[in-house]
């Protein structure tokens, strides 16, 4: 097939997961279809970035969003009916562009991820279209709701409403509709949401493998974006709640934190005892090595936790929360420990840092069982199937 496909961000570097998903899909697509590729971006893009991208797509086409027109949609859209971030990422001058780049091409299907791309294809009557949900975004916004304060509480409550109501209506314009797990799949509130099809993230275990020289010089190690609220929450909860636990037992346990684009409210994380932080690394797999345990006790978020199939892939026992379980559905004391409250995770991590040989099986179960049922290949392989189907069907 000719694939056009529209994404919100350029997909790379690979520090969000959204940019992780696109690129390992691309790279798999490209094998066997030509890509066309467009791309939504904030700030200028670096070069290096450009060429890893590149070598992903036969054809790429990037557009700068106006600060200015950003603002201005934003403001409009409290008297619109439209989620925030759609107003974010819709441009009238780049839908002009993509309009004329699907004239110019006529792809064979047009492939949006993520319901903030929805509006540059949502009227192209004349081509087969798939849209990546990817998270159930309205259930993310809900639980952010639920945690925040005045006035973000109302504002969050109100993107969720949008959301929910979004995600409906997107249903009706695309032939195939995608996420990333059937727990997602169950917070779209549509009466044929069983007609989302099922597309889980991969692991690349060849690039994510156990170290051979293992520098672990962290107990604990907990890696993400340090800019998604999810992560800057989940990184409070284990140094305030959590680590007073575990420094009852052992006062000089050393947790680091990693990830890129730390806010402020990570970086005076670090001012505590026992606690350091390492931002924009080039190689994700040395924070991931330093640790001896990884450590992702999820509050609020969506969607399948990528850093939990990395820190699995690299043979660390992997404590985490029962919501982060949902999607992942590993097996608690098979491959996986699952805690719910501060006294669950550090009961759990007393034993992890008291049995060695507990540290060495659930590390290579983990691995085992990503091998097993995360591979970027096969889930790719049931994208590009069902986009050929409605391809074809289109044409007969």
């Amino acid at each position: 097939m000719k694939l056009l496909v529209i994404l919100s961000r350029l997909p790379y570097p690979l520090e969000k997961g959204d940019k992780l998903r696109a690129y390992h899909q691309l790279r798999e697509l490209n094998k066997t279809n030509e890509v066309v590729l467009c791309c939504l971006t904030t700030e200028e893009s670096r070069e290096k970035d450009l060429a890893e991208v590149r070598k992903v797509c036969d054809e790429l086409f990037v557009f700068k969003l106006s600060q200015w027109r950003i603002y201005l949609n934003l403001m409009f859209g409290f008297f619109s009916r439209k989620p925030f971030q759609v107003h974010y990422f819709y441009q009238r001058s780049i839908h002009k562009s993509i309009r004329k780049i699907i004239a110019d091409t006529e792809p064979d299907h047009i492939f949006c991820q993520l319901l903030r791309t929805a509006e540059y294809a949502k009227d192209e009557h004349n081509f087969r279209k798939t849209i990546d949900y990817q998270d159930a975004f309205s259930k993310g916004m809900e639980r952010r709701a639920e945690r925040a304060k005045f006035p973000f509480r109302g504002i969050f409550n109100l993107e969720r409403k949008r959301l929910v109501a979004y995600e409906n209506i997107i249903f009706e314009y695309f032939e195939t509709k995608v996420i990333i797990s059937d727990e997602d799949r169950k917070y779209i509130y549509h009466p044929e949401r069983q007609n989302i099809h099922i597309i889980t993230n991969g692991i690349d275990t060849d690039f994510f493998h156990p170290s051979a020289n293992r520098k672990e010089e962290f107990d604990l190690v907990f890696i993400g974006n340090m800019s998604y609220p999810p992560n800057i929450e989940t990184a409070e909860f284990i140094v305030e709640k959590v680590l007073p636990l575990l420094k009852s037992k052992y006062p000089d346990i050393q947790l680091l934190l990693a990830g890129a684009e730390p806010t402020k409210r990570v970086q005076v994380l670090a001012n505590q005892k026992g606690v350091t932080l390492k931002a924009g690394l080039e190689d994700i797999r040395e924070a991931y090595g330093l640790g001896k345990i990884f450590f992702a006790p999820m509050l609020i978020g969506t969607g399948l936790q990528n850093k939990l199939l990395e820190a699995m892939a690299m043979e660390k026992p992997c404590v985490t929360s029962s919501l982060a379980n949902k999607a992942l559905m590993a097996t608690h004391g098979e491959n996986i420990l699952v805690g719910e409250t501060p006294e669950d995770y550090a009961r759990e991590i007393f034993e992890l840092m008291s049995n060695d040989d507990l540290c060495d099986m659930l590390g290579e179960k983990g691995r085992t069982y990503v091998q097993e049922n995360f591979s970027w290949k096969s889930s790719t392989k049931e994208l590009e199937d069902l986009m050929c189907a409605q391809t074809e069907e289109f044409i007969v």
